[in-house]
């Protein structure tokens, strides 16, 4: 399972949901699904803009934790 940590680095450096919004371009709502770990997928040019704007890399948002199906 791949786990979105994109609060963690909003806090960290110290941006709203609606700063990051408008520094992206992205619609509340469609940052809120992502931050909220509802998103299906997202794009590279739109992680591209997030860890511009939060600078950071893609790893220090994404995560991936296996899930206990995928056999240790």
């Amino acid at each position: 399972m791949i786990v979105v940590n994109l609060d963690v680095m909003m806090a960290k450096r110290k941006m709203s949901l609606s700063q990051l919004s408008e520094k992206v371009d992205i619609t509340l709502a469609n940052l809120s699904i992502l931050k909220n770990n509802k998103a299906k997928a997202v794009r590279f040019s739109t992680l591209e803009a997030i860890c511009a704007a939060l600078d950071c890399q893609p790893g220090d948002i994404l995560e991936f934790v296996p899930s206990e199906s995928d056999g240790q």
